[in-house]
């Protein structure tokens, strides 16, 4: 068996183009969605992502904005920053580029976003709006997966799902979501004893650990869905995720590629919950 190729960049292309009719019918209305990208420092990689970002904002038709602020800036004034977005009646959508610089507080800057502008989905009310299946807006990687999962027709419900990864950017909220879903969900970890035993059984296998090349194909089952989260760059410039691509593929059912599987489906989602939130703002969803 060869796993068949998710697609993550024709997937999110599709995505893309449902939502972007949705924020056209916001626009006959007057509502043009926007969102806000707060980059505080010069991380190359965090750069990169924040021009992903945007221009996947401009393909779908949305008002996006960058502000950009030094590596030195107090924690103070970045916090005045969101709650002036916070009241900006343009804005629907305030993001904050993660890693940030040492002496901020990632949590309290997190606290700080207005819960329906929160579009990144890690406010601590939209965390635990997950656990009971209300959450404003699902964070955009795992919802991302879901999304992939869903346009491949790969089942959920009655599934025994293994989450590899505890984040809470991906992974407990990957877990909450199959569980809403109806599968039966294990989370481990990297330090997990006889990891073996718990991949090996999972019809769907989500690995988010930052560990390249960790699952090999020894540890999946035959014809499992593969979604491999993590990318990584190697000694020798590669671009490679957290599953050995290579053997998995001749055991999976299906298999995420790295680059162009998961992560274009992260930025859509991002530009959906936009979306979502000015259709929430205005009360026009």
């Amino acid at each position: 068996m060869t796993a068949k190729i998710i697609d993550g960049k024709e997937i999110s292309k599709i995505v893309r183009e449902e939502w972007k009719l949705e924020a056209e019918k916001l626009k006959e209305k007057g509502v043009l969605p926007g969102l806000a990208v707060i980059i505080v420092g010069d991380n190359p990689a965090s750069k990169v992502y924040v021009r992903n970002k945007i221009k996947a904002c401009h393909d779908v038709g949305l008002h996006s904005e960058v502000h950009e602020m030094p590596e030195d800036t107090q924690e103070v004034m970045l916090l005045d920053a969101i709650r002036s977005l916070n009241e900006n009646k343009t804005i629907h959508g305030i993001l904050v580029q993660l890693p940030l610089p040492d002496h901020i507080d990632e949590d309290k800057v997190l606290e700080t976003i207005s819960v329906e502008k929160d579009v990144d989905g890690f406010h601590l009310y939209n965390m635990g709006a997950l656990v009971v299946g209300n959450t404003v807006f699902p964070p955009c990687t795992p919802y991302g997966v879901q999304c992939l999962l869903e346009h491949m027709d790969i089942p959920i419900e009655g599934m025994n799902a293994v989450v590899v990864g505890r984040s809470n950017i991906v992974g407990k909220p990957m877990a909450m979501m199959l569980l809403h879903k109806n599968a039966t969900v294990s989370i481990c970890t990297s330090k997990t004893r006889d990891l073996n035993q718990y991949t090996s059984m999972a019809d769907i296998l989500v690995v988010a650990t930052g560990r390249p090349e960790m699952i090999t194909g020894d540890m999946v089952k035959e014809g499992a869905a593969v979604i491999d989260v993590g990318i990584n760059r190697l000694d020798d410039g590669r671009l490679v995720g957290d599953v050995d691509f290579d053997s998995v593929k001749q055991k999976a059912g299906y298999i995420t590629p790295v680059p162009g599987g998961v992560g274009p489906m992260t930025i859509t989602m991002l530009v959906a919950n936009t979306v979502r939130a000015a259709q929430s703002i205005h009360k026009l969803g």
